[in-house]
């Protein structure tokens, strides 16, 4: 036997974890969200309800693993040579792709990647077979693909996100409208019919997703007429959810009567269990479906009771994977202990999640994407059509509704501003129970959906018809939406193109390829890990920009002492960098300094985006700090927009190849340099020790700094008339010493504000 086929099992078995912590990593906001958005229980609580679903989900999941084996092509018609290039392909485009949309921060379908991968591997070892088959044309490319049911899972899976979304959005609004925003102030017969519906369709879940798919849900039991509890499931579904329906809706009228408990809150912990055991039992085909039916091919090539004639691996044929074949509870058992290790420790899902949070937050937060014409096309539409449901509604009806959309005033401490939850316990309940009905609904028709399809856009439906998407944010939002919904179908195009590459490099040469593509696997993983580390220890850095929260002028000018400092020693660095790589002509030096002011500039943005919120915030005897406050971020503003220009006009002048600057002139920018180090150290040394006596010292130094300024563009004036050959060199140094002059004097008039306080 060929030792290349165990070392590509063993590869696989790598893979199959390297596959759980990548996906687990995406998926985990699909049950995390609601849940932490809500801020209904505390967030261990949170993650120990959703590790004991993870674990039940994963020991029940045992029946979707046929999906790898036989749901996208025919293994029949394939040999055992042919399955493992097209497993190998399929493993590692799957979790290259799931990395790439992890370190953006962008939830993507982890079951629309594996049904896309198999059938983007799948289709190109088919025609590769078909190609050396003069019998066969490319019209039977029919007799490999399993075009019904990859045709029914992928329709269902497109489906599901018009679906979701639209189901949502109506149950949510028609929750709102009953129970409004000072929901647990209603009578108890309202939050415990409300209890009642969402904790049967909760409960009918788990039943469908778990007990349905486990080995005690196949046996018989003469207590219910000799059906299997899964018979029984099937058979009785109406009686069912009225007996569950009657029964928690009474258990919800005592919980919150005689109890004195929070009934959304007991929806929102079943809720993350449902969905998490949804997600295991779901997905968990997506991420180790194929490495066990890797290892079941080669179990049935090796063992000489079914590969009697020995048969080799490219006469091999795998209609074994067709049939029928338990998944071992073991590994079904390591895996959900690998899954849940994940969920604690990764960093990763926290970004995705925060994706998902910003996107459907009732409050304002910091919009991550910009808006586009067709985000701006769907929101006026969007309006007008309000406009017109809002004239054909009778006035008395459209003054009620609005009465329940009224958010009730939350009075916090000031330091408690930022605190606020996500959104409120009914859209955290909504968005669990529909997820939960529609995902029950899918799995009933046997449907391997995707769940982050599902829990994504019910989340998205549920916000706009809760108004979280108002007029200050709607643009961003919905331009959010898009792209995330744009990441999918890239998924979807990148899965299928990127696995029938990688299929047909390995089966150009499986001993050569397999090894390189697996340290190619390695190489761009560690580069991922090492850039996401990078951008986290970013955020952290010394010289980092805080919005200011202080409600008096003194601890106003305490936290802005912080951000000018800040400012000052990025713009020292980035000057000073700028300058030393254009005198080098160093293009890497000014691509790095122009990605430092544009980081620079946003951060000064997001401050001046703070300033409603800020003078909000502001006592009323410290009104005044809102004139000192929006002066400094005018004067950081114009720091950055100089520095910004000067960075700019440098790497456009190097990119495009023009003559090196002078040597008097680069000299002169050198020394100009200097004179800015020495100076903005000072400011950074006063801002840090809260010295500012100092800054008289300083302004004093102001003018004679100008004044050197000034006749370095005497001088070169004179040089331009004289010996000058290049407009190219004139215009530039011409434009770096004005805009220095700029930069100087933002800086003087930041002081002077200092001084006058």
């Amino acid at each position: 036997m060929d030792n290349i086929y165990l070392l590509m099992v063993i590869a696989l078995g790598i893979l199959a974890i390297i596959d759980l912590v990548v996906g687990v990593s995406n998926d985990a906001v699909n049950f995390l969200n609601s849940a932490i958005g809500s801020k209904a229980v505390s967030f261990k609580t949170i993650m120990i309800v959703a590790s004991i679903g993870i674990a039940c989900g994963a020991l029940f999941s045992s029946g979707m693993m046929e999906v790898a084996r036989k749901g996208i092509f025919v293994p029949g018609n394939f040999m055992f040579s042919e399955i493992m290039i097209i497993f190998m392909a399929v493993m590692i485009t799957d979790i290259l792709l799931l990395d790439v949309f992890n370190t953006l921060g962008m939830p993507t379908s982890t079951t629309v990647s594996i049904v896309f991968n198999l059938l983007g591997a799948a289709v190109c070892i088919a025609l590769l077979k078909i190609s050396t088959d003069n019998t066969q044309s490319y019209a039977d490319i029919y007799q490999y693909i399993n075009t019904e049911k990859a045709q029914q899972i992928i329709g269902g899976i497109l489906l599901s996100v018009v679906v979701a979304f639209s189901v949502g959005a109506f149950v949510q609004y028609i929750s709102r409208v009953l129970l409004s925003f000072n929901f647990e102030k209603k009578p108890i017969w309202v939050g415990a019919l409300f209890g009642g519906i969402a904790l049967t369709a909760l409960v009918y879940f788990i039943l469908m997703k778990g007990i349905k798919g486990a080995d005690i849900a196949k046996k018989s039991f003469e207590t219910i007429g000799g059906m299997t509890i899964k018979e029984f499931l099937e058979a009785y579904v109406f009686q069912l959810v009225a007996a569950f329906f009657a029964f928690w809706t009474i258990f919800s009228y005592i919980f919150i009567g005689y109890f004195k408990q929070n009934i959304y809150k007991l929806i929102i912990i079943v809720g993350t269990f449902s969905l998490a055991l949804a997600f295991a039992g779901n997905d968990l085909v997506n991420f180790i479906g194929v490495p066990i039916a890797g290892w079941q091919a080669f179990q049935a090539f090796v063992d000489p009771m079914i590969n009697v004639n020995n048969l080799a691996a490219s006469e091999f044929p795998m209609g074994i994977l067709g049939q029928k074949v338990p998944t071992p509870t073991l590994w079904l058992f390591l895996a959900s202990i690998i899954m849940v290790t994940t969920l604690w420790l990764s960093s990763k899902s926290k970004e995705v999640l925060k994706t998902s949070l910003d996107l459907s937050s009732q409050s304002d937060t910091k919009e991550r994407f910009s808006p586009n014409f067709l985000s701006r096309g769907i929101v006026r539409g969007s309006i007008l059509l309000s406009r017109y449901f809002s004239a054909i509604t009778p006035e008395p009806l459209a003054k009620k509704i609005e009465q329940q959309f009224e958010k009730p005033v939350i009075t916090l401490a000031k330091d408690k501003t930022y605190e606020l939850p996500a959104f409120d316990m009914v859209r955290a309940s909504v968005n669990l129970m529909v997820a939960g009905i529609l995902i029950s609904i899918a799995t009933s028709y046997k449907l391997p959906l995707s769940t982050t399809y599902v829990t994504f856009m019910v989340a998205m439906g549920t916000s706009l018809a809760d108004r979280a998407w108002g007029a200050e944010s709607a643009v961003y939002r919905v331009a959010g939406v898009l792209n995330v919904i744009g990441g999918w179908f890239l998924t979807a195009i990148s899965a299928f193109i990127a696995a029938g590459v990688v299929a047909f490099l390995i089966s150009w040469n499986v001993k050569v390829m397999v090894p390189v593509l697996l340290l190619l696997t390695a190489i761009l993983l560690t580069k991922n890990m090492m850039a996401h580390r990078k951008k986290a220890k970013a955020v952290k850095e010394e010289d980092s920009i805080n919005k200011a929260e202080s409600s008096s002028i003194q601890g106003v000018i305490e936290e802005s002492a912080d951000n000018i400092r800040a400012v000052v020693s990025r713009t020292s660095k980035i000057y000073a960098s700028t300058i030393d790589s254009l005198a080098k002509q160093n293009l890497d030096g000014l691509k790095k300094s122009k990605k430092g002011v544009v980081k620079l500039n946003t951060e000064v943005e997001d401050l001046k985006d703070n300033i409603f919120y800020f003078i909000k915030n502001l006592d009323e005897s410290s009104v005044g700090a809102s004139d000192f406050y929006i002066n400094v971020i005018g004067y950081l503003q114009d720091i950055t927009q100089s520095l910004e220009y000067i960075t700019k006009a440098s790497h456009k002048h190097v990119n495009n190849n023009h003559l090196k600057l002078r040597f008097n002139q680069i000299k002169d920018l050198k020394e100009t340099e200097q004179q800015l180090y020495t100076l903005f150290g000072k400011i950074k040394s006063t801002f840090s020790e809260r010295d500012f006596d100092h800054i008289s010292v300083i302004l004093d130094e102001k003018q004679a700094l100008l004044l050197q300024v000034n006749e370095k563009i005497k001088k070169q004036v004179s040089r331009t008339r004289t010996e000058e050959k290049s407009p190219k060199n004139t215009t530039l140094y011409f434009s770096l010493l004005l805009e220095t002059k700029d930069l100087i004097k933002a800086t003087m008039s930041l002081l002077e504000a200092y001084k006058e306080q």
